[in-house]
């Protein structure tokens, strides 16, 4: 598991290391504003995989005296820090380009050469394909901060689909699109900044997972063996993975050693049927009327 950490991490700081100082350079030697602003962004993306490769390798590290319930929120601090630095770099985008939309002058606007158009496509298809990479491995690692890190690569390709537009139209006669594009790009980097955020805050704050994937839990436990109805059942997540409480209705009349065995029957079985929870602690109480 660390080599694929640190392969996912490596692949994304090595390629956007060498796209940003392409689209820089492109940006500077096209005269395109736009490119210059994706590639400020392309820069944030290298410090954003090593910000997620930080997070995910503090979050595998076992349980000791001063954290007994594991590291796994290191991954959440990530994510936390993940989305200020896009929702940073999105600031810094859409005011640039909103100075230039409302000094006017746009007939005074340098027009892009073919070196930026042709730094946009590239970065579409390098950045898209990375997205894919990255979350695919970040499924396999069940890691909330390299899924993070995937739509920032995303967030970089809908950039560079921006300024395509805006230098192409450029290009063709309409310099004000550039600035546009500008803007445009800085609205999606916020979105997807604004989402990271929220998973990242809803996992701090012990969120409850869906109404859907308790209703799931909750069916599973109460068709274990000696299980006669489950009474309450509240969960918790703690970064990528959850706590499960749960109380269980038996038979009253069972021994104590008979409905502990039913309680550690429940407990194996959800861990293995539901591998991210991370414990479930179950409660037996003894049946009452209500329950058949």
């Amino acid at each position: 598991m660390q080599k694929m950490i640190n392969r996912v991490s490596f692949v994304g700081i090595f390629g956007n290391v060498l796209l940003c100082g392409f689209k820089f350079i492109a940006g500077i030697a096209g005269h395109s504003g736009a490119m210059v602003s994706d590639a400020i962004h392309s820069l944030s993306d290298v410090l954003a995989t090593f910000i997620a490769w930080i997070g995910v390798r503090a979050s595998q590290k076992v349980p000791d005296k001063e954290h007994p319930y594991g590291h796994e929120r290191f991954e959440c601090l990530a994510s936390l820090i993940l989305g200020m630095i896009l929702m940073a770099t999105s600031v810094i985008v859409g005011y640039s380009g909103l100075l230039k939309i409302f000094a006017g002058h746009y007939e005074e606007l340098v027009i892009p050469k073919k070196i930026a158009l042709a730094a946009a496509i590239l970065s579409i298809v390098v950045k898209e394909l990375m997205f894919w990479y990255t979350r695919h491995y970040a499924k396999l690692l069940n890691s909330s901060a390299f899924m993070a890190d995937a739509w920032h690569h995303r967030s970089d390709a809908f950039s560079s689909v921006g300024s395509l537009i805006g230098i192409g139209g450029a290009m063709l006669g309409f310099p004000v699109l550039e600035p546009a594009a500008s803007v445009v790009i800085a609205l999606c980097i916020m979105k997807v900044a604004f989402d990271i955020l929220k998973d990242a805050v809803d996992k701090m704050l012990d969120t409850s997972v869906s109404e859907e994937e308790e209703g799931r839990i909750r069916s599973f436990i109460a068709s274990r063996e000696g299980v006669l109805g489950v009474d309450m059942l509240h969960t918790r997540q703690f970064g990528n993975k959850i706590y499960i409480d749960v109380e269980i209705s038996c038979e009253a009349t069972l021994l104590l050693s008979e409905a502990h065995e039913i309680a550690e029957r429940v407990h194996d079985e959800v861990e293995k049927e539901f591998p991210d929870t991370k414990h479930i602690m179950v409660h037996v109480n003894p049946a009452t009327g209500g329950h058949s």
